[in-house]
């Protein structure tokens, strides 16, 4: 293999280096799409965390209403029940 001399080798080198600059700025831009794309999907995210917690909200509400009525519908056949329930002795204690 010849041997090459010191200008050579310094200007191989640079042609190296300067090929490795243009790599890292297209590592560069590739990087800072990615970094927008994380930003979009982490607004998104952020999106639907907040559509979650509505929907979950509104779900507890649904649920305490729904609990609500079904206690007041349970009170009232319990009343019947027992309105019933004395009817019957009544009507028995009458005989």
């Amino acid at each position: 293999m010849p041997e090459f001399g010191l200008d050579e080798r310094v200007a191989r080198l640079e042609g190296r280096v300067d090929g490795f600059a243009d790599r890292f700025d297209g590592l560069d831009q590739r990087m800072n799409q990615l970094d927008g794309r994380m930003d979009r999907f982490e607004r998104r995210m952020d999106a639907l965390d907040a559509k979650v917690d509505r929907f979950r909200e509104e779900l507890a509400g649904q649920i305490r209403a729904l609990d609500q009525k079904v206690s007041t519908q349970f009170r009232w056949t319990v009343g019947i029940q027992v309105a019933v329930l004395l009817a019957v002795v009544a009507a028995l204690a009458g005989r």
